[in-house]
């Protein structure tokens, strides 16, 4: 494979190919690291990707790979992106936007919480707007899998939230 078909075939997969590692890692840095690791890993295989039959599914798989090898070496305690990154609307005040960002750092903090493949599952949907079918092909689980983690991780959240939520609420009450 020459590199013009190669830069054809294979870096219009870039979008895709990040946000699986951003997804997978949770930090943008890392992701990057791990789509040139994988680019690299291509190019040395050049030769042998004109077999593969689907190319997507065939990078997606090594991105999800190379995530998982990075977390299990790294020992990294997956972290989502700092709520900086976030960005809420500006015709909103200042109060409403420090709340807004205080309701998005508590969220994170709910998913970080969760069991490690309902973090994965929940980023890709509610995050990165994937299909099931999509998630399932990330994360190799099947179907039904895929939808167990998603409904037990929104139960998780929503009642970890409702009872954060609540205590603010009484905490507020009692001093004032």
């Amino acid at each position: 494979m020459d590199t013009d078909t190669f830069k054809q075939q294979f870096l219009p997969l870039h979008p895709r190919l990040y946000r699986t590692a951003f997804i997978l890692t949770g930090n943008s840095r890392d992701a990057e690291d791990i789509l040139q690791e994988a680019y690299c890993k291509l190019w040395e295989k050049r030769k042998e990707l004109s077999h593969i039959r689907n190319p997507e599914a065939f990078c997606v798989t090594l991105v999800k790979h190379l995530c998982l090898d990075f977390i299990r070496s790294s020992g990294q305690d997956r972290k989502s992106e700092p709520v900086d990154t976030v960005s809420l609307p500006a015709e909103e005040s200042p109060e409403a936007e420090i709340i807004g960002q205080d309701q998005i750092r508590q969220m994170q903090q709910l998913i970080n919480r969760l069991p490690e493949n309902q973090q994965q599952v929940i980023r890709l949907r509610g995050f990165n707007d994937c299909s099931l079918e999509e998630i399932e092909e990330i994360t190799g689980l099947s179907a039904v899998n895929v939808r167990v983690l998603l409904s037990r991780a929104r139960k998780t959240i929503r009642e970890h939230y409702v009872k954060l939520t609540d205590y603010e609420r009484q905490r507020i009450k009692t001093t004032h």
